[in-house]
């Protein structure tokens, strides 16, 4: 009987310093415990940080982005209508596969361009439609302009098509230098990196073939 109540005493002599042990631990470890999550939660708010960060790069816009939709789609509306003139007018092969470059190249745009206004919740600029304040802006050819194109045939063509289409080219590349450095939505300002290039090429390219003239 002695016996038993020493081991019962033992059992709970040990039993309470399990128990203490596991209180102090608890306690010291809070500290630990506290920065272990915090730092886990520190990384993981790094990680939903950078994450957000990039999904806020693609999905947000602000008004920038928005007037560069909005500009960029009548402009190229202009440049297409331009080329189509070139297949029945220019004499020049080279004229006629610039134009249609330009076109295979801009029609894609129009589409992803209408579609994030729409997105945005913005009004798509109409077919058929010009802001004739624009005129004279970002390159944008006059009424004047597009008829006497229009009227032109051969090299005279040619030569009207490449000098007035030069002018286009350095408003878009304008307009898409100031949506990289003032825009917000990811996916425009690698459209507007694109039209730089591209553009800028073209305008090289002309240059080149004006001076063969």
């Amino acid at each position: 009987m002695i016996h038993t109540r020493s081991l019962v005493r033992r059992t709970a002599a040990v039993v309470a310093a399990g128990a203490a042990a596991l209180v102090l631990a608890a306690c010291g470890g809070d500290g630990d415990g506290d920065a272990s999550a915090s730092a886990g939660h520190g990384g993981h708010n790094a990680t939903a940080s950078a994450s957000a960060s990039a999904s806020a790069s693609q999905g947000r816009h602000n008004a920038a982005d928005v007037a560069f939709a909005k500009g960029m789609i009548p402009h190229h509306r202009q440049a297409i209508e331009m080329a189509d003139l070139a297949p029945g007018r220019a004499q020049s092969a080279e004229v006629r596969k610039l134009a249609a470059d330009i076109k295979k190249a801009q029609d894609p745009e129009i589409r992803t361009l209408s579609g994030w206004l729409a997105s945005w919740g913005e009004e798509v600029p109409a077919e058929g439609t010009m802001d004739h304040s624009a005129h004279g802006m970002g390159g944008m050819m006059t009424a004047e302009e597009m008829t006497g194109l229009e009227n032109a045939s051969g090299k005279a063509f040619d030569t009207a098509f490449m000098e007035l289409m030069i002018k286009h080219h350095e408003g878009a590349v304008e307009m898409a230098e100031t949506e990289r450095s003032d825009g917000a939505h990811g996916p425009a300002k690698k459209m507007a990196g694109e039209i730089i290039t591209s553009q800028s090429a073209e305008i090289e390219q002309m240059n080149e073939l004006l001076g063969e003239d």
